[in-house]
């Protein structure tokens, strides 16, 4: 009996006060301050993140005979740092586009859901340019409350379509380094919406990212765009893409000293498996025939 007491630890501090088993021990015990900032970490943590819509700024565009209001649409997530600011421009008659295409698919669940109707006078007056922002604003987050409207392409390509189009016109001009840097936009709001969008969203606009940085002479940017976009083309099985990508991971391999057998050796099982089915087209060539 008196062994087990031996063994038996005594709960209390050498001063008598009782030691809380969650706390650390006395040579590692934290300051109020750094327990409240490892408690705001937690906190940070486990807060769910979610998409914020601010359009931040407006302007008036005067264009030959036509004048109209752009809106610039902040794209942001909640919940996480997010350091990355990045933003598109839509006239209202964007809106208007979205609006009526989501309903052709999704009446019952946009019947509370009103897009701010277009004025007939007054609509470059200041307030009204207020008003109409912060209407906006609100119709945005309103769809993006629900469910199935924000997990639908028609989200997406709302904040992308244009801004492809246009990277990929410069692209097919030879203008790569402005085709980079609009397509850069493309992925960051592309990455902010994945969580509610499929993973193959991405695979155009890496593919594009590829393509022009291989012929800016840039083929460590170009591997590295390539690599990413591989894994979903091979999970959801893009045969259009695979192939192609394949091709440029080898020969961009071989330039960087990179080792490429198991790329062959994808290759050579993809082509053997898929005879005639496979496309021969270049990476290249396929992403120029996107969005035409």
């Amino acid at each position: 009996m008196a062994e087990a007491q031996k063994d038996t630890k005594d709960p209390t501090e050498p001063d008598g006060t009782t030691q809380d088993p969650d706390k650390p021990s006395c040579g590692s015990r934290l300051t109020t301050k750094e327990l409240q900032q490892n408690w705001r970490e937690v906190k940070q943590r486990d807060r769910p993140v979610r998409l914020l819509f601010e359009i931040s700024s407006t302007r008036i565009v005067e264009q030959h005979l036509t004048k109209y209001v752009v809106y610039e649409i902040v794209v942001m997530r909640s919940g996480s740092f997010d350091s990355r600011r990045v933003s598109v421009e839509r006239r209202y008659s964007d809106f208007s586009r979205f609006h009526h295409t989501l309903l052709e698919e999704f009446s019952e669940e946009l019947e509370e859901v009103v897009l701010p109707r277009k004025l007939l006078t007054g609509n470059f007056s200041p307030e009204i340019i207020s008003e109409r922002r912060l209407s906006l604003q609100d119709y945005l987050a309103k769809l993006y409350a629900i469910r199935c409207i924000r997990q639908s392409p028609h989200f997406s390509r709302f904040f992308t379509e244009q801004e492809q189009k246009r990277a990929h016109t410069l692209l097919r001009a030879g203008q790569f380094r402005p085709a980079v840097e609009l397509l850069q936009t493309i992925l960051d709001i592309e990455e902010k919406l994945l969580p509610w969008q499929k993973p193959t969203l991405v695979v155009p606009t890496l593919c594009a990212l590829a393509v022009c940085y291989r012929d800016l002479d840039e083929p460590e940017q170009a591997f590295a765009a390539a690599q990413r976009a591989l894994p979903p083309v091979r999970r959801y099985g893009l045969k259009n893409y695979r192939s192609a990508l394949l091709d440029l991971l080898m020969n961009l391999g071989y330039q960087l000293g990179r080792p490429v057998a198991q790329l062959q050796e994808e290759l050579t099982v993809l082509r053997d498996a898929e005879r005639g089915e496979v496309s021969s087209h270049s990476l290249k060539e396929i992403v120029v025939h996107e969005f035409t």
